[in-house]
């Protein structure tokens, strides 16, 4: 393999690997706000929406 095939390789693969990072961070790292506990949650289908 010449040097642009190996260049185009490390690239690619440097893409890919960026964005299985960029994909993992944001599922692994939460919002706390949009955390609620049980009780918090209304499950009443006649309440007021907000």
């Amino acid at each position: 393999m010449n040097l642009l095939g190996w260049a185009m390789l490390l690239v690619s693969w440097t893409a890919i690997l960026l964005l299985v990072a960029v994909c993992v961070r944001k599922i692994l790292i939460v919002d706390r706000d949009n955390i609620h506990a049980p009780l918090d949650i209304d499950t009443d289908p006649h309440s007021d929406p907000k």
